[in-house]
């Protein structure tokens, strides 16, 4: 599809480890929103990572003694290349992944942004000198872990890819990255390309597109003990479990099912705007979506209305069209469970106020009005564009209801009074809160991570939260001379 930095003749059947390998297996790469074919990935296998890890090994320690400007340049250099290659990369991104085009574009921006940032991570101060009672030098020192296993997502595959790798290469490490294989090129075909051009040196990076079974090797192999995991709730347990027999670190950021607090003081027109924002970017398939919609009972009717409006008048389809809201769902798979959670919701009383049908892929923006607490699509990770709106009386009900899930990953509350807002957020165990905003907001800048079943607790973005995430913490201490010891 391309003759620029995805170019399709270096690594079309291949996949990235050491360079461009033959796959012994091969997938489709195809277009979402038409079904066509664009290309063939190759697919690694459980074999691959042994020898990736193998190979990283082997160049790991070296890297880590580069000088560290020299690591920040590599950083650099990738960051730009991101941003050159915007163009090309974003249309690759929006044809697989099905996200609308200026998704797929600030997508680049983003990962260029993780690059800076992490290239910063270089030359971070990385250890504090600590007091001794003994006569000696002693100190903390934040260390490479050595080899970081990676495995990302289809919904934001280059994002919730580099945020991991790019930090841990700069921090002196080396990764195995295992990308869904439904968005292998945008997930994985363009890290490794990127990386390839910024001159990375050979057999730091590694990508290895596959099924359950590379991402399960990647776990239990004995030589990656940091797991950087984003994805399922399901997969993290499982992860969680594989792991804490091999006395793993584990950074899971699962799902969520996040809610919208808007309360009776609140601009509902724009209220209704940002929780349309919420529920339907990228057909709803984020983990920070806005999964319920809690509105005061005084408004409730009127911001019903308003997102009602919104679901009606937007656009779906092809994502390449700059007038569409949002393109299709990753699969048929996906789209099936939406339209039951839907289904099933309405006959436990939901109102359908819009939606709830769906063209191929293409799923209709729903409303589902007034929903039964224990409606599926009020009490579950529905991951497509869903909104459904419950009401309360006060502020105690908004929070009993705002914390009853077994998520924890973010939090939307919009309000003119900013302490009642935080008033509020300090009653809602969550990883992040948005007041005045609704609930998908990320930078590389701000830790992030869920807590109970959206995660570990584990935090990505900003210095601190990376340096805990992808080093190890070694105590030294340093004598001038040999203590003398009882004989």
């Amino acid at each position: 599809m391309s003759d620029g930095l995805l170019s399709s003749s270096r690594w079309s059947g291949r996949y990235f480890s050491n360079g461009w390998q033959p796959a012994g297996s091969q997938g489709a790469v195809t277009e979402k929103a038409t079904g066509e074919r664009l290309e063939t990935i190759g697919l690694a296998d459980a074999d691959a990572v042994s020898v990736a890890v193998g190979i990283a090994l082997g160049v790991q320690r070296s890297w880590a003694e580069f000088p560290y400007d020299a690591r920040a340049a590599v950083m650099r250099r990738a960051g730009v290349l991101f941003e050159q290659h915007a163009a090309e990369a974003a249309e690759w991104t929006a044809r697989e992944t099905g996200a609308p085009l200026a998704m797929a574009e600030r997508a680049q921006g983003v990962a260029a942004q993780e690059c800076y940032e992490a290239a910063g991570l270089a030359s971070a101060p990385y250890g504090e000198l600590l007091r001794s009672t003994a006569p000696r030098l002693s100190f903390a020192r934040r260390r490479p872990v050595g080899v970081v296993g990676v495995i990302a997502p289809f919904n934001a595959p280059l994002v919730l890819a580099i945020r991991a790798v790019a930090p841990a290469l700069a921090l002196g490490n080396a990764a195995v990255l295992k990308p869904d294989p439904r968005t292998a090129v945008s997930g994985g075909v363009l890290i490794a390309r990127i990386f390839e051009e910024a001159g990375l040196p050979d057999g730091l990076l590694h990508v290895l597109p596959g099924g359950a079974d590379v991402g399960d090797a990647v776990v239990r192999h004995s030589r990656v003990p940091v797991i950087a995991f984003t994805g399922s709730t399901g997969a993290g347990r499982a992860i969680a479990r594989a792991a804490a027999e091999r006395f793993k670190r584990v950074h899971l950021e699962l799902g969520g099912n996040s809610a919208l607090v808007v309360m009776g003081d609140a601009d509902v027109a724009r209220a209704a705007a940002a929780g349309a924002f919420g529920s339907f970017r990228h057909a709803g398939q984020i983990c920070m979506a806005s999964g319920r919609h809690l509105v005061h009972e005084s408004v409730v009717d009127d911001y019903l209305a308003a997102l009602t409006r919104i679901a009606e008048g937007t656009t779906v389809g092809d994502p390449l069209d700059a007038n569409v809201g949002y393109g299709p769902l990753i699969d048929s798979g996906q789209r099936d469970r939406v339209h039951a959670l839907v289904t099933e919701s309405v006959g436990a009383g939901a109102a359908l106020l819009a939606g709830g049908t769906y063209d191929g892929l293409f799923y209709r923006p729903t409303v589902l009005g007034h929903a039964p607490l224990d409606a599926p699509a009020y009490a579950s990770e529905v991951f497509g564009p869903v909104a459904p709106v419950v009401s309360f009386a006060d502020a105690d009900e908004a929070a009993s209801l705002a914390a009853d899930s077994p998520y924890g990953l973010s939090l939307g509350i919009i309000t003119r009074d900013v302490m009642a807002g935080l008033d509020l957020a300090d009653r809602v165990s969550t990883g992040s809160v948005h007041i005045n905003d609704q609930t998908i907001n990320d930078e590389p800048t701000a830790p992030f991570g869920g807590l109970r079943e959206s995660g570990s607790g584990g935090k990505h973005g900003g210095v601190q939260s990376n340096l805990e995430a992808f080093t190890e913490l070694q105590w030294v201490t340093v004598r001038r001379d040999l203590p003398t010891y009882p004989s």
